[in-house]
């Protein structure tokens, strides 16, 4: 009996011990969990502010936000028919590349790629095009352009311009992508993207060059008057 009674008062006293244990740690917890509360509150101020500081400053200086994509009008929209009857539709950015979609549609208006070859074109990576020469060393007569790498990456149907080995040597050959190619961002200019047609961009005859290359039969601004109808491709034979 006098076994049975300790080992009641030893239950009883483990019971208190417990209760004095969960007392003790109720207050702490409730304070830990308040001190979060405040610090996150204190956190979302801070953040606040700075992103009201930081949009006070843009305002200031006209810096424009970043956006994934700008709406689709007809002067930004590059059209490329090509000689196997596509048709592509690039919408160019020149939110990003000012300078280079400029000198896009200068050349385009010229007629200057009109009949040029896509001349490098590799399965899996790119289609290279605007040599007049071909062989993916010509340019135009115009100045080298000056580079606008910029925050667009290098996905599938992203249209960048080529350059040599300095960073300013882009001029009028440009690369649209067949499959992502993330290592070229911020080497390369990114001015557009391809909106439509990306089949015609896939059936591209492949090698560096092609044996059969195809052409751009004519390039056009999709606002400019002669852009309004596909160019007819005659049979080939």
């Amino acid at each position: 009996m006098r076994k049975k009674t300790m080992r009641v008062s030893r239950l009883i006293g483990q019971g208190m011990a417990a209760a004095l244990l969960i007392g003790s740690i109720a207050p702490a917890l409730a304070q830990r969990q308040a001190e979060d509360v405040f610090k996150e509150a204190e956190m979302a101020a801070r953040a606040k502010k700075e992103a009201d500081a930081l949009r006070a400053e843009a305002d200031k200086t006209e810096v424009k936000p970043l956006v994934a994509t700008i709406p689709v009008t007809p002067d930004n929209v590059w059209v490329l028919d090509l000689s196997d009857g596509g048709r592509v539709r690039i919408l160019l950015r020149p939110d990003v590349a000012p300078g280079h979609v400029e000198r896009v549609k200068a050349l385009t208006r010229q007629g200057f790629y009109n009949g040029v070859v896509f001349h490098r074109v590799i399965d899996g990576f790119m289609a290279q095009s605007g040599d007049p020469k071909g062989d993916g060393t010509g340019g135009s007569e115009l100045p080298d352009l000056k580079q606008e790498f910029n925050w667009l990456p290098h996905m599938r149907g992203t249209v960048s311009m080529a350059r040599a080995e300095g960073e300013d040597s882009a001029n009028s050959q440009f690369f649209i992508m067949l499959m992502p190619r993330m290592q070229l961002d911020n080497k390369y200019t990114v001015f557009g993207r391809v909106i439509d047609g990306m089949a015609g961009v896939d059936a591209i005859p492949k090698g560096e060059p092609p044996a059969a290359p195809a052409k751009i039969v004519r390039a056009t601004i999709e606002g400019d008057a002669q852009a309004s109808a596909p160019v007819p491709v005659k049979p080939a034979g």
